[in-house]
């Protein structure tokens, strides 16, 4: 069996939010206040695994826990083992803020994590807090290097580039992961937050590019690069590391899309911006067969449309924010 949509798309990637809790509160993924789930709307690690197990005959083989932010669950290093575990799981990842990854790192290394992203949008603490309207700069560059200790590699740090905002930390981003052996990717302003979206806020990726190559070192298309991947990758000329741009507006890669979303409260989502979601915790906790789960992630796949229409006069935000959906 394989997960292919109407046009074609295989997916392999499953992206797993865990908790739509956060210690931050940026602008662009949520509110300043917000009411967060009960515990028992969550589901278990227990019903997670299951969900994973069901969900690898069907060509499942890579799994991204994100949040809210995940290092806020209780116990994060036990879920990696569960997942890392299933035959067929080649590939598992994770999204943090990085503030709490300091004293988590080494132990999410041991129990099999392999991927490990890190959000930081601005190296200025003003601008970070500007931002997350929270501080933590220092803890979150505690997190990168303790990851970077515990050997993962890469080390990858995402930062969402708004113009007007942080459009001056292109460089000094670039500079500081380039100083540090990370991998640096920038990532387009999108209409996912609770705040309003507006288009002219978008500090498009051919933007970036010509920033990067004008003040850090030129780029070229990176030979490994994975067109499926949402990030287009690149390498300096120079030798002096790697950069990934993700253009979800300016050139949305909808067409090679691989990836579902499982929600914290267990709510499976064919996109990011899906305006319909299909339950299976209740398929989980009925104990339904694997079948019936199997079925449900098909129906999902077989309705995903051709695109997020972000572009068009059609396109419709999503009731979620960011952290309710899964980073």
């Amino acid at each position: 069996m394989a997960l292919i949509d109407t046009f074609g798309r295989a997916h392999n990637n499953l992206r797993i939010s865990v908790t739509d809790r956060c210690n931050l509160r940026c602008t662009y993924c949520m509110p300043e206040e917000v009411t967060f789930m009960d515990r028992h709307e969550l589901l278990s690690f227990e019903e997670i695994a299951h969900f994973v197990r069901a969900a690898v005959p069907l060509g499942i083989d890579k799994v991204r826990l994100t949040g809210g932010e995940p290092l806020m669950r209780r116990d994060m290093p036990r879920l990696v083992n569960l997942i890392s575990k299933i035959d067929g799981i080649r590939d598992v990842g994770l999204t943090t803020n990085g503030i709490l990854l300091a004293d988590q790192a080494q132990a999410l290394y041991d129990a099999g994590l392999r991927r490990i992203n890190i959000s930081l949008d601005a190296l200025d603490p003003a601008r970070f807090r500007e931002l997350t309207r929270r501080d933590g700069l220092e803890k979150v560059i505690d997190g990168i290097f303790a990851a970077k200790r515990a050997g993962f590699q890469p080390v990858k740090i995402n930062a969402v580039s708004i113009r007007g905002v942080t459009e001056h930390e292109v460089v000094p981003l670039a500079k500081f992961a380039r100083e540090h052996g990370l991998e640096m990717r920038f990532i387009e302003y999108m209409p996912i937050g609770a705040d309003h979206w507006e288009r002219g806020k978008v500090y498009f990726a051919h933007e970036i590019m010509d920033t990067l190559e004008r003040e850090v070192a030129p780029l070229v298309p990176a030979a490994d690069y994975d067109p499926r991947a949402p990030a287009m990758d690149f390498v300096y000329t120079d030798g002096g590391g790697r950069v990934g741009i993700i253009a979800s507006v300016s050139r949305p890669f909808c067409m090679s899309c691989n990836r579902i979303r499982l929600t914290s409260d267990g709510k499976l989502r064919n996109c990011l911006f899906a305006l319909d979601e299909i339950d299976v915790k209740g398929l989980l906790r009925s104990g339904a067969p694997d079948g019936q789960i199997q079925e449900a992630i098909q129906r999902s796949v077989h309705s995903k449309w051709e695109g997020h229409e972000i572009n068009t006069a059609r396109f419709v935000k999503p009731q979620r924010t960011m952290h309710a959906i899964g980073g």
